[in-house]
């Protein structure tokens, strides 16, 4: 006789994402695998004296969303200190951080803040942020983390850590505004210890299932996270499943203690080596063949491609993953240029963002084999008059080229760099793309974020489709993304996340 499942999903169109338009009515789910996918009759067959029934009420059952890029503890910083997404003007993230002063008697700490969308489009100056307060420091974290301000307080305090290069001048003074490697010092004079980054990421991971998110590829640096996830992991307190992504920065004790990609538990797992090539378009860093089209630099190497390839030549000879964050055309060429001296295919080598991309580069991705880990919330900044355009012109046209990838055969893992974490504001966004080349349809945006990201994972066999014998982690949505308008995706409600069989998120 036939086990009872642990677990039914009813009343749903359940697309699997593993063929084309294919769709069942009921799911079950036994010891944390999923066991039948079919007919709601043929399904209820499972249920038992103690099946947990959901009845879904006529929404659509995806696989669990996989999150390939992002920062979990950055999430909680957003969700405990000055969130300055969203704000529109200088003037608003200046009240959102005195906000924030009056809560605090410690430093004040704001994270998010995009000047591109803003009518007065400038970063955030020593002046702005002197007017919080004068007597504690004061930081504000561009939304790419690649550039942040200070007030004249956290300026004097941090200023010998920074290198002078990458510390913005005005007639010889310093305006505040920091780049780069001068961001440094300002993570590690505010990196939390272990209790908080507890904290942190036990907020972040609640904000995340409540997305729909059942996975996340986090990157980590510098951090106490892959402590906490290990001790979540142990105390049974984890609600996702997590593969860390180390910084170069710690490659040597990740070859020494010989870990491998794919070791650990089921919830936490050891993931690639991550390195840098280049910088952010936001602060015109990221490296370009051709200069920006609001200045005459061409970006800066943060890792050059010769010390690249010794990176990748020592993760790789460990049997470990490697992912270059590459962003500019000439960082990306020189990446994939170094990804094609090894195998990138069998240890799922990745490019992270690969934002500007002509159609040589295009094909160049799909001889090298590599995952191209993108962020479609990103496109965000390419519709007219956004960040794209301002930076690069016309060459805003050949930014993060989705459709050209996949027709190529690229592998796309969709993250988020919590930009913001929102798997369906990114899908919107690939479906609602400006130019035809970086438009996807729903089903394939859909699969970017579920199938793309296990495959990036090598657990495309475990993960990433609704098919029996595979994870039983899945997201319950209250409508179709096939049938509302494109621009109204990101808008629809996740009423049901599921991990492992067991439900981690319940609307109301």
């Amino acid at each position: 006789m036939t086990e009872p499942a642990d677990l039914l999903l009813t009343n749903a169109t359940v697309h699997t994402l593993a063929r084309p338009d294919e769709t069942h009515e009921a799911v079950a789910v036994r010891d944390g695998r999923i066991v039948r996918v079919g007919d709601a009759f043929k399904v209820s067959l499972l249920r038992g004296v103690e099946t947990e029934v959901i009845d879904c009420g006529g929404g659509v059952v995806l696989p669990g969303f996989v999150d390939a890029h992002t920062h979990l503890e950055m999430v909680g910083r957003h969700l405990v200190h000055a969130d300055l997404r969203g704000v529109d003007s200088p003037a608003a993230a200046v009240d959102r951080l005195r906000e924030r002063a009056a809560e605090t008697d410690g430093p004040v700490l704001g994270y998010g803040y995009d000047e591109s969308t803003w009518d007065e489009a400038r970063y955030l100056t020593r002046a702005d942020l002197d007017s919080v307060t004068e007597d504690r420091p004061v930081v504000a974290f561009r939304e790419d983390m690649h550039t942040a301000s200070v007030n004249s307080v956290a300026l004097d305090r941090y200023r010998a850590a920074m290198p002078d290069g990458d510390v913005h001048t005005e007639d010889g003074e310093p305006t505040g505004v920091v780049v780069e490697e001068a961001v440094g010092p300002l993570f590690d004079a505010f990196d939390p210890g272990v209790a908080e980054t507890a904290d942190l990421v036990r907020a972040a991971q609640e904000r995340a299932n409540a997305l729909g998110v059942t996975a996340v590829h986090d990157m980590c640096r510098g951090s106490h996270k892959p402590r906490v996830y290990r001790d979540l992991d142990d105390a049974g307190e984890l609600t996702l499943r997590v593969r860390i992504n180390y910084w170069i920065d710690h490659a040597a004790a990740v070859v020494e203690t010989g870990l491998r990609s794919g070791h650990g538990s089921e919830m936490v797992e050891v993931g690639a080596i991550k390195s840098f090539t280049d910088g952010s378009l936001g602060g015109r860093t990221a490296k370009l063949t051709e200069p920006y089209a609001d200045g005459d630099e061409t970006g800066q190497w943060v890792v050059d491609p010769e010390e690249l390839a010794e990176e990748v030549d020592r993760a790789a000879d460990a049997d470990l993953q490697f992912t270059a964050h590459a962003i500019g055309d000439a960082a990306v060429d020189a990446t994939l240029d170094v990804l094609a001296d090894h195998d990138a295919e069998r240890l799922r080598h990745r490019v992270e963002h690969a934002e500007l991309l002509p159609d040589d580069l295009v094909e160049r991705f799909a001889e090298v084999g590599a995952v191209a880990s993108v962020q479609p919330n990103f496109l965000k900044w390419a519709r007219e008059g956004g960040l794209y355009e301002s930076r690069l012109g016309e060459r805003r046209r050949e930014v993060m080229p989705f459709r050209d990838l996949l027709d190529a055969g690229v592998p796309l893992a969709f993250g988020s760099d919590c930009m913001p974490l929102d798997p369906l504001f990114g899908v919107q966004q690939a479906v609602t793309a400006p130019e035809a080349r970086q438009r996807l349809s729903v089903t394939e945006a859909l699969r970017a974020y579920t199938l793309g990201g296990a495959y990036a994972a090598g657990a495309e066999t475990e993960a990433g489709t609704v098919e029996p014998g595979k994870r039983g982690d899945l997201v319950v949505l209250a409508d179709s993304p096939w049938a509302v308008d494109g621009d109204q995706i990101g808008d629809i409600d996740v009423t049901h996340t599921i991990v492992d069989g067991a439900v981690v998120y319940r609307d109301g």
